[in-house]
């Protein structure tokens, strides 16, 4: 049987499926990005998962065998902090999805995504945006489409990654395809915005605010199993990436 994309592609044109992406795809705020990068630095894809404020592991138990196994981190996580950053809650975006841009550009799902594995960029605002759930499958499966969504990210955001991965993926500028680049994405590092984006607000502040006293507070005092180091190097990266959100953590006192 032939490719499933040939077959796509001899149906709806790159062009096409950038549009429904350009009109559809909600984006954090810069300022949002800004004052707070990284939302929950405690966590990372296939990470261990612990209660009772970090002194317990989280178990699994399967019903028929009976069998108990530690639970790992998913999504959840990403997911709670790009619906925050956005000023939404979780039942106001039906069949949408938090979809990552950086990241192992690999269509036969065969290698880990090292990317959402480090703390540093798991739940990254900078790192997400939110697509209609059906969408999503362009990015995971095209990587001429994720390319695009990255430099528009890079240029809105004015960061991306340093990874090793990174350097290894299909994202390179001269080989983008620009007739198929949206039009409202060229330029938005002079003109400061990108379609849908959602501006920084009270609530979302709030939010934000709550969240790394949180962090802060962990850092302090959680339990035994509380990756305090890791959490510390986290908010390091991102204290010289940003020197104002650097500022707002010693501040409060990290």
């Amino acid at each position: 049987m032939r490719d499933g994309l040939e077959v796509l592609r001899e149906q709806m044109s790159l062009a096409e499926i950038m549009r429904l992406i350009e009109k559809t795809a909600m984006w954090v705020s810069r300022e949002t990005f800004q004052y707070l990068p990284v939302w929950f630095p405690e966590m990372a894809r296939r990470d261990l998962m612990y209660k009772q404020n970090w002194s317990a592991p989280q178990l699994n138990t399967n019903r028929a065998s009976g069998e108990s196994v530690h639970k790992q981190v998913a999504n959840e996580s990403a997911n709670k902090a790009l619906t925050w950053a956005l000023g939404m809650k979780t039942k106001e975006r039906p069949n949408w999805t938090c979809c990552h841009i950086w990241g192992v550009d690999d269509p036969y799902f065969q290698r880990s995504n090292s990317l959402v594995a480090d703390k540093r960029f798991f739940s990254c605002v900078g790192n997400m945006v939110l697509l209609p759930t059906p969408l999503k499958a362009f990015t995971d499966a095209m990587p001429e489409v994720k390319a695009m969504i990255r430099i528009a990210a890079e240029d809105y955001y004015q960061w991306a990654p340093q990874h090793d991965d990174v350097a290894s993926t299909n994202y390179r500028r001269e080989r983008c395809d620009w007739e198929a680049f949206p039009e409202s994405w060229r330029g938005v590092s002079s003109i400061n915005v990108l379609p849908n984006v959602v501006p920084f607000n009270g609530g979302i502040k709030r939010k934000a605010d709550a969240r790394l006293t949180r962090v802060l507070s962990d850092v302090q005092s959680a339990g035994q199993f509380y990756p305090t180091e890791s959490v510390k190097e986290v908010l390091r990266y991102w204290s010289e990436c940003i020197p104002g959100f650097g500022a707002r953590v010693n501040a409060i006192g990290l």
